[in-house]
């Protein structure tokens, strides 16, 4: 028997393991596991076990600086546009050199201009990123700007530093992409610079604070409403300061490409920090696609853990160390869950990393009177090469995540990831570094998610998850609700059986319809109920469903054409409003001439 990944099953567990026995075994690896992006350590998985203590030392602000980037980016070309028609800064060569270095030791080859006849669509599509380096005043022209308006938005990177922010105020489109314009800056000093994000390519690797000496620009604006904020200024560190929330870089979504701007970089002697080099580096990476990244704005969340493990509870054995504002998981199988607060519709943030192919998983919907009890909530996994329905961004044996899209936005093993859970009523959504790669709801009332507690799981020795920036906004009102379920997962019907079809959802239909049948679902309430959607198909003469509450003669709340869709493979959507005030359990009825009229794969009730 393969050993599971979700942890109820030891924790519920009385008799541990023993030598020979088949829960010992190590986890079986599916031969049809997707390989993810970035290289894959694929070892043996250890039997789990034994004891760990949450230890609670926290370390100081610690800076950890890389000296390359994942072995995985391909080889791909940088821009360097430096071109000024205001003040000129005498670091733009130290600055250009750094970035040649960086290209260097990173895989990207580094093309230098300061001729804005460069800015063509043909020459535009050589580069991944393109680099405005302290750049100031108008130094493109109308057609050169449409050009670079077309290469963002197409999918191309931009990357502003330093004085890139006073650069172009005539060009809105500009001031968007750079996210704000330089208003002024006193005397250069040495200043704190705040992370924000650890989990970004370019700030990954700094501490939560860093003390240093730049010119500290003050802007027109604050992006914060329409960028992620990466680090921001204390500016009670420093003279000059005149934002209150001062953000100093960040970055954004632009269409289908990526900007990134630091206020950092006024001196030559700051780009021979390691630091610099190192943030530059990741936002090079961030901007040509080489790294993902959440960069959607963010406001309104509250930390549960930055550091703090106050209001956590372990339960099951093993546990957490907690350093440099970073829990890693040691031992198992175990969960550290957040016991003082209860929530209801909310989005959770957090960021995790794995080393190689490790297991954790991050839960939603908790009990607070039996955290590892497997009867309520959903665990959305972390684990590189299990099967599909038990890899990153499943919801763990229920459903796969869209692994196109999965492999697409994650970061390989040594790099860090955001996901942000979006739960809402019974619907849980699961975004990777700022896309989503999985849509589940819930039909099973003792599963429900519609309130309950959130934790983090330790897996195994050897399973070793790091998390980071724990953090929750609860929504308030849900809004709308929808409740999708199988078809065919009838718990009453007359005349309807399964059929299967390869492209159903779950390659199955409730099918073989004739008129006068029907199907209930005692676990599917009307109470509420809005709207009713379903996916059929039809070879047949079509028909009408009924949505009916309470039985299959109950009160009808609604009716929708099913048409005949050209074939038993082929699906479409059907729905329609439904009225009335029924809390019944949901029935449908089906009505036509005759024979087969249609096959049903999917209902949807909205509330």
């Amino acid at each position: 028997m393969a050993q599971r990944s979700r942890l109820w099953s030891r924790l519920r567990s009385t008799t541990p393991p023993v030598a020979g026995d088949p829960a010992a075994a190590p986890a079986r690896r599916s031969p049809a596991a997707p390989s993810l992006a970035g290289a894959r350590t694929v070892r043996r998985k250890l039997a789990r076990g034994g004891l760990a203590t949450v230890v609670a030392a926290m370390a100081g602000a610690t800076m950890f600086v890389p000296t390359a980037a994942e072995a995985a980016d391909p080889a791909y070309q940088v821009l360097v546009f430096s071109k000024t028609a205001g003040f000129r800064h005498d670091s733009i060569p130290a600055g250009l050199q750094a970035i040649r270095d960086l290209g260097a030791s990173n895989n990207f080859t580094v093309t230098a201009t300061e001729d804005a006849a460069a800015f063509t669509t043909a020459n535009l599509t050589r580069f991944k990123a393109v680099v405005f380096l302290s750049t100031t005043g108008d130094v493109l022209n109308g057609t050169q700007q449409t050009a670079f308006e077309s290469y963002v938005n197409g999918g191309g990177g931009y990357v502003g530093i330093h004085a890139a922010a006073d650069t172009e105020y005539d060009w809105p489109y500009y001031g968007n992409l750079v996210g704000a314009w330089f208003k002024g800056h006193p005397a250069p000093q040495q200043a704190t610079v705040r992370t924000e994000d650890r989990a970004h390519a370019a700030t990954a690797h700094l501490g939560a604070t860093w003390s240093r000496s730049d010119e500290w620009y003050n802007y027109r604006t604050n992006p914060r409403n329409s960028a992620r904020v990466l680090q921001n200024l204390d500016e009670g560190s420093y003279s000059g300061g005149d934002m209150g929330d001062h953000p100093i870089t960040w970055c954004r979504p632009m269409a289908s490409g990526r900007s990134f701007y630091t206020g950092l970089g006024h001196t030559a002697s700051s780009y021979g920090e390691p630091g610099l080099r190192s943030l530059l580096l990741g936002g090079i990476r961030y901007a040509a696609g080489m790294a993902k990244a959440d960069c959607r704005p963010e406001t309104g969340y509250t930390s549960l853990y930055n550091g703090s493990t106050t209001g956590w509870t372990q339960s099951g054995p093993g546990g957490f160390t907690n350093a440099d504002a970073t829990l890693t998981s040691t031992g198992g199988m175990g969960v550290l869950w957040y016991s003082a607060k209860k929530y209801f519709s909310y989005s959770l943030k957090l960021d995790w990393r794995v080393a190689g192919d490790d297991n954790s998983g991050v839960f939603v919907g908790m009990s607070a009177s039996d955290p590892t009890n497997t009867s309520k909530g959903y665990e959305v996994q972390i684990d590189a090469t299990d099967a599909v329905d038990r890899t990153t961004g499943s919801i763990y044996a229920i459903k796969s995540a869209d692994i196109a899209a999965r492999d697409a936005s994650l970061n390989p093993p040594g790099a860090w990831n955001t996901y942000e859970l979006l739960v809402q009523g019974e619907r849980l959504q699961v975004f990777l570094n700022g896309t989503k790669i999985n849509d589940f709801t819930n039909t099973d009332p003792a599963r429900s998610i519609r309130e309950g507690h959130v934790g983090i799981q330790n897996h195994g020795t050897g399973d070793d998850v790091s998390f980071r920036n724990v953090r929750i906004k609860e929504l308030g009102g849900t809004g709308p609700i929808q409740t999708t379920a199988e078809a065919e997962s009838y718990t009453s019907n007359s005349g309807v059986q399964i059929a299967d079809h390869g492209p159903a959802s779950g390659g199955r239909t409730a099918g073989f319809i004739e008129n006068g049948d029907w199907v209930g679902y005692s676990s599917i309430s009307t109470a509420g109920a809005t709207a009713f959607g379903a996916r059929i198909s039809s070879a047949g003469s079509g028909g009408t469903i009924q949505v009916r509450s309470g039985s299959a003669t109950g009160t009808v709340l609604g009716s929708v054409a099913v048409p005949n869709t050209g074939g038993w493979e082929t699906f479409q959507n059907v729905s329609t409003p439904l009225t009335g005030s029924a809390s019944g359990p949901l029935f449908l009825t089906f009505t036509g001439g005759g024979g087969f009229l249609f096959d049903v794969d999917t209902v949807t009730l909205t509330r």
